[in-house]
């Protein structure tokens, strides 16, 4: 008489000679019980779980395969409107302080997943923001965006930085270089920092292209957000050049862009310098619906806006010693103020109506 085979009764997945069908049979559920112990029970043919626990199988696989498959949430889909299963997580993270910050105080998590989602009414709803020749900025790499700033309220640049964050292919970060009384500002300082906004000054700049950074520049400053109506879309002038002598010594390109629509959304109709004075500011804004209606009147007009990005200059085709050369540094940052000069007339001209 040949040899009996002996089965292991505590066996679940081993195969047996004896056939595929009683091999199956022998499998055992994979569920668990109330109390956390394994279910004794045989496994039906083909589904792992016994009859009791069939009918649970599926959500408990779905579940299983979702959590394993899961890619991470992106601010394409908060834009969206698929909130993060995540959250829980999030808010622990933020809680436990076990998430990352650069030591420019860039915050991307807070930035990327609360912050910019809630520039998306504005950017897509109220000022119904266009963009032209994204394109042109690169992939990867270093670059500095000169741009025109208006509009007593400096959102225009927040309007770029959205703008390159969700619609450029590589979705990428501009760091806004600002003056000093921004980051001072109780409310708005910090949250300026943790968008990746950095202090306008020659070494963080330069450190953060070293990085392979977006740079964005805005080299009117004060003149340009409080200039008057009648001189909107007018050009202030660029200060030293202090961009320039940044943009040879990192040899970094120059993406020159155009604002139109800040102009409209905040028309200062006259600057009340006495009341700058008293309270510390380059300037105090009178507009047409501010001071006049009070807070109501800090809300922007629903202007159009469109936003283009220029043809690159490239700044490494000059000698090593170019910064140190105050002529030539005028010389390029006149060219550059001319070239934006033209592109807001074509883009003005491109946009057609002001609000409608």
């Amino acid at each position: 008489m040949a040899d009996a085979e002996i089965i292991r009764l505590d066996s679940r997945t081993r195969t047996s000679k004896i056939g595929p069908s009683r091999a199956q049979a022998k499998v055992k559920c994979r569920a668990t019980t109330s109390t956390g112990r394994p279910c004794r029970n045989f496994a039906t043919a083909g589904s792992g779980y016994c009859a009791m626990h069939s009918r649970s199988a599926p959500v408990a696989d779905a579940r299983e395969t979702a959590a394993e498959t899961k890619e991470p949430v992106t601010s394409r889909d908060l834009l969206e409107g698929r909130a993060p299963s995540g959250i829980e997580a999030f808010i622990r993270r933020r809680l436990s302080g076990g998430y990352p910050v650069d030591d420019f105080g860039y915050d991307p998590e807070l930035s990327r997943e609360v912050l910019l989602p809630l520039a998306r009414p504005l950017y897509e709803r109220y000022f119904r923001v266009k963009t032209l020749g994204l394109d042109r900025i690169p992939s990867t790499g270093p670059a500095l965006l000169v741009g025109n700033h208006s509009g007593t309220v400096a959102i225009d640049s927040v309007m770029v930085q959205y703008a390159v964050a969700m619609e450029h292919p590589n979705e990428r970060v501009v760091r806004n270089v600002g003056a000093d009384l921004v980051y001072q500002l109780p409310f708005i300082g910090p949250l300026a920092r943790k968008t990746g906004n950095a202090v306008a000054c020659d070494e963080d700049a330069e450190e953060l292209l070293r990085r392979g950074e977006l740079l964005g520049v805005y080299p009117e400053g004060f003149k340009g957000v409080g200039k008057g109506w009648r001189e909107r879309y007018k050009l202030q002038r660029f200060g030293r050049g202090g961009f320039i002598e940044t943009a040879l010594k990192s040899r970094v390109p120059i993406i020159p862009v155009a604002i139109v629509g800040a102009e409209e959304a905040f028309p200062m109709i006259a600057n009340a310098k006495w009341l700058a004075r008293l309270v510390g500011a380059p300037y105090f804004p009178i507009t047409p619906t501010f001071p006049l209606l009070g807070p109501l009147g800090l809300l922007p007009l629903p202007s159009k806006w469109l936003i283009e990005f220029g043809p690159p200059i490239p700044m490494d085709d000059y000698p090593d010693d170019a910064a140190d050369d105050a002529m030539l540094v005028f010389d390029l940052a006149d060219r550059v103020r001319d070239t934006i000069q033209q592109m807001l007339y074509n883009t003005l001209a491109q946009r057609g109506g002001a609000f409608f």
